[in-house]
């Protein structure tokens, strides 16, 4: 692994999405704080100007291992730093 790459990249969040054979996941570093801006509905909406600072393309296939992993990672940091993270149920 080269020194550039072994570093890694801070990111505040993942976006998601395909083509017919690849999942894509591209993960944002914030620019800026994030703002209320108020759309001409009237309705309030949060803007978090982000850049892309590295996008994965899988095959849908590896998303699979990708899932088990982050789940197996997860869970290990919740035992070792005794937090927990709230389910995505809420």
């Amino acid at each position: 692994m080269s020194p550039e790459v072994e570093v890694g990249v801070h990111a505040d969040f993942a976006n998601l999405w395909h083509t017919p054979d690849t999942i894509v996941l591209d993960f944002a570093a914030l620019r800026q704080p994030p703002y209320l801006q108020v759309e001409e509905s009237g309705t309030e909406v949060a803007i978090a100007p982000t850049r892309i600072v590295a996008r994965l393309r899988l095959p849908p296939r590896q998303v699979w291992e990708l899932m088990r992993a982050l789940e197996k990672e997860l869970t290990a940091w919740e035992h070792e730093t005794g937090q927990t993270l709230p389910s995505p149920s809420g």
